[in-house]
């Protein structure tokens, strides 16, 4: 019935000096982390097909400004027509 009254209990002192002890062996070092090389180019590969598949295959806009000017018969002229063929020609490296 004594040890009830003071509470002494000989194991609180031993865990208590452990977790004292535990915690000041470990130093508050930052966490860093390294990526390779080809997981960066994968990353920015995967980055751009997702914005690849969100932009639509067919800017409709333009497609309605071109058919409002082919509509028109003085737009079809030979500057007209080597300048898109020169366009063309330098995207395909000519």
């Amino acid at each position: 019935m004594i040890d009830k009254i003071g509470g002494i209990n000989p194991l609180n002192n031993i865990q208590n000096s452990r977790r004292t002890n535990a915690t000041s062996k470990y130093s508050a070092s930052p966490d860093s982390i390294s990526v390779s090389e080809e997981a960066q180019k994968m990353a920015e590969s995967y980055y751009l097909k997702s914005i690849a598949d969100e932009t639509p295959d067919v800017r409709a806009d333009l497609v309605a400004q071109v058919k409002e000017k082919i509509k028109d018969p003085n737009y079809l002229n030979p500057e007209t027509i080597s300048s898109a063929a020169n366009r063309i020609m330098a995207d395909f490296g000519l």
